[in-house]
């Protein structure tokens, strides 16, 4: 192009033009700056998941097979497995609600320095190890432990009951486990919202119950949907307190593929266990996006 046909282009294409490769040359930048995350990315989570769903296909002869997977169609016992799983996470994050959301509550109306000292209480498990707590339950919780003791002392029951080693010893303990999972999300939802809100309520007529309802608890969804998504997927690959608490009785999927590597130190059966419950995971998140409309609830997008 000589310099005539230059001096006749629209200035305008000519502005476009350049910021369309000022744009070009940014990304290029964020991209050179993401790529050691990126990296990170593929080596601790592509990779690993990627060689899990390898080892799904490969029989104990070494030869690709799908005998694993066929192995959970055939067998009834992987479909208890996998309806436990579920069944104690669900179970575990609706205790998580019903203790959570009045405790959430309680810190979102108190002061701020006040709700700061008490959110103390929430954190402090953290400090702790998983597997001390577990254990801590497991004495706890046992036939001749203290709450056992306690109880027949107090003339509430008069020969120790089962509280350990089944269902409900599993619920205790990881519903004290998760419970901060759900209480710091849903907190920071509660301070956001505007208590003039719920006083414009009241003062056009509405009871303290129709006011929390109507315009309190619907402005602290998100935050108890984020908090119970967060909740319901850690459970479901949950080992230690099933295991601690559960005795061997509560099968989840994280024992049963403990239990086939101890056993059977087959990798392959272990790793479909795990890809199958990895896809579950994920149509569960989809199907909750979908139908709860997560990008609304948690970002206000329409």
């Amino acid at each position: 192009m000589n310099a005539s046909n230059r001096g006749n282009e629209d200035p305008a294409l000519l502005n476009a033009m350049a910021l369309r490769a000022q744009a070009v040359r940014e990304q290029r930048m964020l991209l050179s700056l993401a790529t050691p995350a990126v990296l990170c990315v593929i080596a601790i989570i592509v990779i690993p998941v990627g060689w899990l769903f390898y080892l799904s296909f490969i029989g104990g002869d070494g030869q690709p097979t799908l005998e694993h997977y066929q192995k959970m169609l055939t067998y009834k016992s992987y479909a208890r497995v996998f309806v436990t799983t579920f069944q104690v996470s669900l179970l575990t994050t609706l205790v998580c609600i019903l203790i959570g959301y009045p405790l959430a509550y309680f810190l979102a109306i108190l002061p701020q320095r006040l709700a700061g000292l008490f959110m103390l209480t929430v954190l402090l498990p953290f400090w702790t190890s998983l597997l001390v707590r577990t254990y801590a339950w497991l004495v706890l919780l046992q036939k001749k432990g203290l709450l056992n003791d306690f109880a027949i002392a107090m003339g509430l029951w008069e020969t120790p009951i089962k509280l350990v080693y089944n269902l409900t010893g599993t619920l205790i303990g990881m519903a004290h486990i998760m419970l901060p999972f759900l209480v710091l999300p849903l907190y920071g939802a509660m301070r956001k919202i505007d208590r003039d809100l719920v006083h414009a309520a009241a003062n056009l007529g509405a009871s303290p119950v129709q006011a929390f309802w109507k315009v309190y608890f619907p402005l602290s969804l998100p935050g108890m949907v984020a908090g119970s998504l967060i909740v319901f997927v850690l459970c479901l690959g949950f080992y230690v307190t099933p295991a601690v608490l559960g005795g061997g009785r509560v099968m989840m999927v994280a024992t049963q593929i403990t239990a086939i590597l101890e056993n059977q130190f087959d990798w392959g059966a272990a790793s479909a266990l795990g890809v199958v419950l990895l896809i579950a995971t994920l149509f569960v998140l989809i199907a909750a996006a979908r139908l709860l409309k997560l990008d609304v609830a948690l970002f206000g997008k329409r």
